[in-house]
């Protein structure tokens, strides 16, 4: 029983994603209206840029998760706080799925190892909209630092953001108690 992270193939995955960023519960994602081509657009433009990935949470083969990065020095967002040389943003949407039910600390854990192990990374940045409780609790219950809310308006997104810090070693403290928390 592992978790694995690879990158997404938008012609393959395309559907797939498209039923997790459609749902509901993934109202705060922003594309709801979005139809499984758009979804498939979106992810090609992510593979095509070299400061964006997108990766799939797998868990025992079973597609869980998904990992976006981008590098805040290039991206627009990086402009709506005090960048830090070695920030990786990161946006997670975890899916409403029975084969991740007791395993969400184990996926965590495994998303926080692998984007503190990219090169570079020494501090990693989640900016989640600021109305979504769920994404907020998740950050504070992980002890993430707090940063600064903001009004973010970007070329795609407008939300109020709440900017939340992970170091690169307490991410990797937090992936190994997570996992030792599963065993």
């Amino acid at each position: 029983m592992t978790v694995t992270i690879r990158p997404v193939v938008p012609a393959e995955d395309a559907a797939l994603l498209h039923a997790w960023v459609s749902a509901p519960r993934a109202a705060f994602w922003g594309m709801a209206d979005h139809a499984v081509e758009d979804v498939a657009h979106v992810y090609t433009y992510i593979a095509e840029q070299p400061h964006l990935a997108a990766y799939l949470l797998v868990l025992d083969d079973h597609p869980v998760g998904l990992l976006q990065t981008y590098d805040p020095a290039v991206d627009e967002i990086g402009e709506w706080y005090e960048r830090r040389p070695g920030d990786v943003g990161v946006h997670l949407l975890l899916a409403d799925d029975h084969h991740r039910a007791g395993r969400t600390p184990e996926v965590l854990a495994a998303g926080m190892d692998f984007v503190a192990h990219l090169p570079g990374c020494r501090r990693i940045v989640f900016e989640p909209d600021a109305r979504n409780t769920a994404s907020v609790g998740l950050m504070e219950r992980l002890g993430a630092e707090r940063g600064p809310l903001v009004d973010l308006r970007t070329s795609i997104s407008e939300k109020p953001a709440q900017f939340f810090f992970l170091d690169r070693e307490r991410a990797l403290d937090l992936a190994r108690g997570l996992r030792t928390a599963t065993t």
